[in-house]
């Protein structure tokens, strides 16, 4: 019976999360055209329900009944299973990912690692994708990405390494618990220098401006996609955008002390500890998300070469140093 009881809750909750994710993914394809669209000085979506609240129903809508497109010539296994690897990878991060004390569907000890090591089986559904679609553009963005995202998961992985010093674990609500004994709250602070490697090489690992090079459609018309319509087009934006709140979502368990309140808040402003703890963490991570909306409206796209020399030459050295201060500082605290 307790087997019985602990498969039909870990579903529950699975379920549960699934339809949360999915909402907030096609909101934020909303929220990331208003917030555009204001940069740019336009209204963005307007027309359809009232301030355009319903354009990411229609956008499904629409997806859904459009026609699914196989040119000839593609290996077609792998052609349609490449979307599904890149979406099931995204999906499977979440497992992991606590969301308040309690709140996760499976605590494992070693939760940064899976995280990392899921999110990096996500860069073959590109790969396939690319290789399988027997278009040039296709191939080219295919093999972009697979340079680009095997050189900043190096920097996304050694840029945790303080945090893993810091709180002495791998289990991501054992960091959040660490974090909530300094008086700050939070590794913001002491991983600086590591916070600021995650969120260049969280951009550069979710294909988002301005490192977006293996679909920048100026050049390869939209990249390793550019053979997909319809649904299967669809699972590809689904995927990338559930990656980036799966690295807000770390960045916020890692570095803003997750859903804890800093004590020097609680301190001076004692109403703040009745505000529940998922309210927090859904704040930190909409902030990150933001973050991801207002660098597309305000950067330009680098250069290959400047977009590896950044990975390799700045992003990888800077976290190196910070593993090393980190380890010098833990020695001798």
């Amino acid at each position: 019976m307790d087997t019985l009881h602990i498969i039909v809750i870990t579903i529950l909750k699975t379920a549960i999360y699934f339809g949360i994710l999915m909402l907030h993914v096609a909101y934020a394809t909303y929220a990331e055209r208003k917030v555009i669209g204001h940069i740019q000085l336009r209204l963005g979506p307007m027309v359809v329900g009232p301030h355009g609240l319903l354009q990411p129903i229609a956008d499904v809508v629409k997806l859904i009944f459009k026609e699914d497109v196989i040119p000839i010539k593609v290996d077609r296994t792998i052609f349609k299973v490449a979307p599904l690897i890149s979406l099931t990878a995204a999906l499977s991060t979440f497992a992991v990912i606590p969301v308040n004390k309690n709140w996760v569907i499976a605590d494992i000890n070693v939760g940064l690692l899976y995280v990392i090591g899921i999110a990096g089986i996500g860069t073959y559904g590109i790969i396939f994708a690319g290789w399988s679609s027997n278009s040039k553009y296709a191939f080219l963005g295919g093999l972009r990405s697979a340079a680009q995202m095997i050189s900043y998961e190096v920097a996304l992985g050694l840029s945790l390494v303080g945090v893993i010093l810091m709180a002495e674990s791998f289990n991501l609500t054992e960091i959040v618990n660490k974090q909530s004994e300094y008086w700050y709250g939070m590794f913001l602070f002491p991983q600086i220098i590591g916070y600021f490697v995650f969120v260049v090489a969280m951009l550069a690992e979710t294909n988002r401006l301005p490192f977006d090079l293996p679909e920048a459609e100026t050049e390869l018309v939209a990249g390793y996609f550019v053979e997909y319509s319809g649904i299967r087009f669809s699972l590809f934006y689904l995927a990338e955008y559930l990656a980036m709140f799966c690295m807000s979502a770390l960045a916020t368990i890692c570095f803003w002390g997750g859903w804890t309140i800093p004590p020097i808040l609680i301190k001076n402003l004692p109403f703040l500890e009745f505000v529940p703890g998922v309210v927090w963490f859904l704040l930190k991570v909409y902030f990150h998300i933001f973050l991801f909306f207002w660098l597309r409206g305000t950067l330009p796209r680098y250069r290959y070469d400047q977009l590896m020399a950044i990975g390799w030459k700045i992003l990888i050295p800077l976290a190196l140093v910070n593993i090393m201060i980190t380890s010098i500082f833990k020695y001798y605290s």
